[in-house]
């Protein structure tokens, strides 16, 4: 956008909520590693499903696509049965040769390994995330530094990479935020899945995209798409959505996603 928007916050507000109502459909999805969750109905499936493609968030889109389903495909039809039922070996075999970027199969498999371990210790990934919700009051940064740090445990294999992000680092942790909205919420776009938070407890999963957006709406000053740039960014939308400030995270970002979209933002926000 080329110039700072000036709307009052009730015209912003009502401008958003119409975006949402245009924009929150699933014909939309396409291109985006979200539409892998939709093949699974069991919550035990789709989070790891889940955290799978949004570890692999990062880069072109066709090879996100590409690589997200080059592991699924592996894991079907239950990906938690083959988890629990799989060795490292026999891991390290199915995902030889997988390559996204600057990940290995080595880094697949000690994400693979560390998820089984995670299942195996809290009984499912929500469970995980949530017994680190507890334990530091209910602050959704430090649970997902826990979180976090349970997935870079592969084991023998080593650690994942830059597959899992490090909160403690201080960096906007997109993808780990993208995880959580999709199990989290629920509507037309998001599968949902996990029943034991909030999403006004979510964080919005900042990219360069909608970090330029949020700056253009007046949404934060920063110069950087960091931690708490984003947590600056959530607050704002919680002014138009107090119970759910991710609402307008999909329909916003689809303008940097969609070539049809591209350049729609300036006629719903000019």
């Amino acid at each position: 956008m080329s110039k700072p928007l000036q709307q009052t916050c009730d015209d912003l507000g009502d401008r958003l909520e119409a975006c949402y109502r245009r924009y929150n459909r699933r014909c939309y999805v396409h291109p985006d590693p979200l539409e892998f969750l939709y093949a699974y109905e069991r919550p035990e499936d789709r989070e790891i499903v889940a955290l799978l493609a949004a570890c692999l968030a990062y880069g072109r889109v066709g090879q996100i696509l590409n690589s997200v389903s080059a592991v699924v495909s592996r894991m079907n039809p239950s990906p938690r049965a083959y988890l629990e039922e799989a060795d490292p070996a026999e891991i390290r075999r199915e995902m030889a040769g997988f390559v996204h970027r600057f990940a290995g199969e080595r880094h697949m498999t000690a994400l693979l390994w560390a998820v089984r371990n995670v299942l195996a210790r809290y009984g499912s990934l929500e469970r995980c995330f949530r017994m680190h919700l507890q334990a530091c009051g209910h602050r959704m940064h430090p649970a997902l530094c826990g979180f976090s740090a349970d997935l870079r445990r592969g084991g023998e294999w080593g650690d994942p990479g830059h597959l899992v992000a490090c909160p403690e680092k201080g960096s906007a942790c997109k993808r780990m935020h993208l995880f959580l909205r999709w199990m989290v919420r629920e509507d037309q776009v998001d599968p949902g899945g996990w029943e034991g938070l909030s999403p006004a407890s979510l964080i919005v999963p900042l990219d360069t995209h909608m970090f330029r957006m949020c700056k253009s709406l007046g949404f934060t000053g920063r110069s950087q798409p960091d931690m708490k740039t984003a947590v600056e960014i959530t607050e704002a939308f919680r002014e138009f959505s107090p119970q759910d400030p991710v609402k307008y995270d999909f329909v916003l970002t689809r303008f940097g996603i969609r070539k049809d979209l591209s350049g729609s933002e300036e006629q719903i926000f000019a």
